[in-house]
């Protein structure tokens, strides 16, 4: 070991190039020879005696290759004027421990201004509460005034003042440098700044474009150039309104029951259903039943529009009420309404026959009816345990936040500030006289959820919304539901905007009316989206200035605008949705949503409710052909515009030459868009229609033997569960044993079945009994009170270049899965060129790590 340590200590001096870079060799023939020192000091702390495997970490050093040689010598200049990842640690770590000036000035600023900050937090928390109890003090109405008139002036000086292309971007990059100042500094007053700068660069935009963008002399460039700017008038709306209804969230906490339990309210339990198989309904209904609430205080309604023998059978069987209709008039609203007329319970609880309750929901929820009389709703998140169509078929389940928590995750704590939380079909407590006196459940559109709360916000009653999941369901399963289901609720918005429009009758404050309109404004994105897709199109294809500026002078406006936008949604949104993600949604919705929402628009009678599959399986993984067209057309015609836009580079005046560049990287954003909506259309097979629920529990098995043994369940579904066994314990497939599950300060005892073992991992099939075994295995797993708390990892947060590189990714991945299927002939090319490329990509150099670090 001593030669070798001499080798290394002449190679990590890094001071004499040629004599290091024989000592490598010498290392290397070493290794290759005499097979010494490449294995076991892989791991050492002593980065001195550390072997080869750590600093060449690309070679199989059991067996060497013919590139082995190349590997070590673009490895050995790798080493030599770059650090190492271990390095660039300890270089973080130091810096994180003593601080750059940057940094250190930063603290400074940030010590100097927390408690400012924290006062100002108080003084706005203390004026929203007032406001929200509407006891304003005789100073504070006037102090307002006067602080919206100075602020109002001072923006409009900004956004309007002219100023030449050198002037706006010292101003924009101060605004930058402010905005990247306070991006971590903790508390919502630094948010709000970077809130009100994007407001003011993003306004400051758009009033450049309206005034001086506008080709008006040109009828073709006018205009292509006034539907981009209405499209960019659109975003600038949703983006003022999302501030709005989403830069304070409430954050509601639970509130407590009275301690007599005789005080208590009686609740109804609906759960409608109409075509989803038994299978799915039965664990809602068992689930409900376990809930922690007085039994002689709350009854269970199964509301069958299908009419099914199994379904009113196993009701009876389980002691539930069983209720069907002479009619399927209204769908779901005209379903509930006419269970309404049935029962008779103080509050009414609904949920989808897929949302299984934890057992805690009504103690959680109720509490806020006994504190505010004027109350008529409480509404919680809706929560998946399974994948949707994104998080299947693009792998990253349970990795990023799904589409629907931003909405459940902050838009909706959002508009529990300005008292505008609005219904949303399940998961949800209503009050029953507020109902009544709206006349039930809304019929006149097909999103009734949200038209019924409007209809309760414009009577002047209260709705609620708890951040807690306390119950979960299944996504949809294919993007095809998805969009269907989507579909429903743009058309049903777009029909409440057309003839209950927020922002006209009376009943609503302003934040209320801005909430609601916001929500039902987003679901008009169909052809801005379709807008900005086409937009760089007209100028390469057409050669037509959709926006009639010097390229310096778009870029200098319009990149702020968007960088700004990015940072403030970031900070505000970053943990329920991830930068750049939110147009991929989007553009996989565009097209479906844009025929729907414009005809409810012009004729809002027109449209039919439709059910959301749920609980099927997909046998094997395929493209949809059918669902992807409009991607593929779009993708076509962009291909054709980046054709031109190059072929324009060479062959076009000079003076174009920017213009060019800057439509070149419009579209082929919008291609990476497009390739991402491609790769959500491969659906990936799914042949379970049980979804596991992947947990680390602690459990006690009892063998054949009446041995007692600690285990490991890792994971649970309807029928099964996974369980990682200790050492030593003797389990065969086949083998039934005893599973002991807490619930509380109780346990409870199940037979399960070993189907399969790997190991130390066992699959195991739960062996029922009767319902009561299934009621126990519910409140133990799917029903327990934090269940679902602490789903998504803390470290969950966005890093927008980070989510760049996803989005890229995934964008490619959509054409590589296009290209194999509209070429399956040519995949033993594409597998040869895949090959080639793992061994380019196995000479590039790599940074050393250990087995811990990595």
């Amino acid at each position: 070991m001593s030669i070798m340590q001499k080798h290394w200590r002449e190679l990590r001096r890094r001071d004499s190039l040629f004599s290091a870079l024989l000592s490598f060799i010498a290392l290397y023939a070493e290794a290759v020879f005499f097979r010494v020192s490449a294995s076991t000091q892989a791991d050492s702390s002593n980065s001195g005696q550390r072997g080869l495997r750590y600093w060449v970490p690309q070679v199989d050093w059991d067996k060497h290759s013919l590139l082995d040689p190349l590997r070590i010598i673009l490895q050995f200049f790798y080493l030599i004027f770059f650090k190492t990842k271990q390095e660039r640690r300890q270089a973080q770590q130091l810096k994180a421990s003593i601080g750059t000036p940057i940094e250190l000035s930063r603290r400074g600023v940030a010590a100097a201004l927390r408690h400012p900050l924290r006062w100002a937090t108080r003084w706005f928390e203390y004026v929203f509460h007032r406001q929200t109890q509407k006891k304003a003090t005789r100073w504070n109405l006037p102090f307002r005034i006067i602080l919206t008139i100075l602020s109002s002036l001072t923006a409009l000086l900004i956004i309007g003042l002219p100023m030449e292309a050198g002037s706006q971007a010292v101003l924009l990059l101060a605004f930058w440098a402010v905005a990247l100042w306070v991006r971590n500094i903790q508390g919502r007053i630094p948010m709000l700044l970077m809130i009100t700068l994007s407001l003011v660069v993003s306004t400051r935009y758009l009033f450049w474009r309206v005034t001086q963008t506008v080709n008006w002399d040109v009828p073709i460039d006018m205009v292509f150039g006034l539907l981009l700017l209405s499209a960019e008038f659109y975003a600038w709306t949703i983006l003022i309104l999302g501030y709005i209804q989403s830069a304070w969230p409430l954050q509601r906490k639970i509130a407590a029951l009275p301690k007599s339990i005789a005080s208590w309210p009686t609740v109804d339990i609906f759960i409608p259903t109409y075509n989803e198989p038994l299978s799915v309904i039965r664990h809602t209904i068992l689930a409900a039943q376990v809930i922690d609430w007085p039994q002689d205080k709350i009854r269970i309604y199964v509301l069958d529009d299908g009419k099914r023998d199994s379904v009113r059978d196993f009701c009876t069987e389980i002691g539930v009420h069983y209720f069907i209709r002479p009619d399927n008039k209204h769908a779901k609203a005209g379903n509930l309404n006419h269970a309404l007329g049935l029962s008779s319970g103080d509050y009414v609880a609904i949920f989808d026959c897929d949302h299984i309750p934890t057992r805690g929901f009504l103690q959680l929820t109720m509490g806020w009816f006994l504190r505010d009389e004027k109350l008529a709703l409480v509404q919680t998140p809706h929560h998946f345990f399974s994948a949707d169509p994104f998080e299947k078929n693009l792998g990253v389940f349970r990795k990023n936040p799904n589409e629907g928590e931003l909405f459940y995750g902050l838009i909706q704590d959002g508009n529990d500030m300005w008292n505008a939380s609005f219904f949303c079909g399940s998961c949800a407590v209503l009050k029953r006289g507020p109902l009544e006196e709206v006349g039930g459940i809304a019929v006149e559109t097909v999103t009734e959820d949200a038209h019924t709360a409007l209809k309760m916000h414009r009577l002047g009653y209260n709705t609620a919304y708890l951040n807690v999941p306390l119950a979960a369901g299944l996504a949809t399963e294919s993007l095809s539901a998805h969009i269907g289901q989507r579909i429903r609720w743009a058309r049903g918005m777009a029909q409440i905007f057309r003839i209950d429009n927020p922002l006209l009758g009376k009943g609503l404050n302003w934040g209320q009316r801005l909430c609601y309109a916001n929500a039902m404004l987003y679901f008009l994105n169909g052809i801005p989206r379709v807008i900005f897709l086409l937009a760089p199109l007209a100028f390469l294809l057409l050669h037509s200035y959709v926006v009639f500026a010097p390229a310096i002078m778009i870029a200098i406006y319009a990149i702020p605008h968007l960088v700004h936008a990015n940072l403030a949604n970031s900070r505000s949104q970053g943990k329920f949705r991830h930068s750049f993600w939110a147009e991929m949604y989007e553009t996989v919705l565009a097209w479906y949503i844009l025929r729907p929402t414009t005809v409810a628009l012009l004729s809002p009678q027109h449209g039919e409710f439709n059910v959301t599959q749920k609980g099927g399986k997909t046998e094997y993984s395929f493209f949809d052909w059918r669902i992807s067209w409009p991607y593929l057309t779009l993708m076509g015609l962009s291909l054709t515009g980046l054709g031109f836009g190059i072929w324009r580079l060479f062959t076009g005046p000079d003076n174009e030459y920017l213009t060019v560049i800057l439509n070149l990287f419009w579209v082929i954003y919008n291609l990476i868009l497009l390739g991402g909506a491609v790769a959500v259309a491969e659906e990936a097979k799914q042949v379970r229609t049980a979804h596991r629920v992947a947990v680390d529990r602690k459990v006690t098995l009892y063998d054949q033997n009446e041995r007692m043994y600690q285990a490991t369940m890792t994971d649970y579904s309807h029928e099964g569960a996974g369980i990682k066994i200790v050492q030593g314990m003797e389990v065969r497939e086949g083998d039934t044993l005893t599973l002991i599950l807490a619930d509380g300060d109780q346990y409870h005892a199940l037979d399960i079945k070993v189907m399969l073992k790997r190991g130390q991992h066992l699959g195991t099939r739960i062996l029922f009994e009767n319902y009561a075994q299934e009621r126990a295995f519910l409140r133990s797993t799917f029903a327990r009170a934090d269940a679902w708390v602490g789903w998504m990892p803390d470290d969950s947060v966005d890093k927008p270049i980070t989510s760049l590189r996803e989005v890229v990714g995934i964008g490619f991945k959509g054409y590589q899965r296009l290209f194999f299927h509209l070429a399956p002939q040519v995949r033993p090319i594409t597998r040869l060129l895949a090959k080639g490329w793992r061994v380019v990509s196995s000479l590039l150099p790599r940074s050393p790590v250990t087995r811990s670090e990595g």
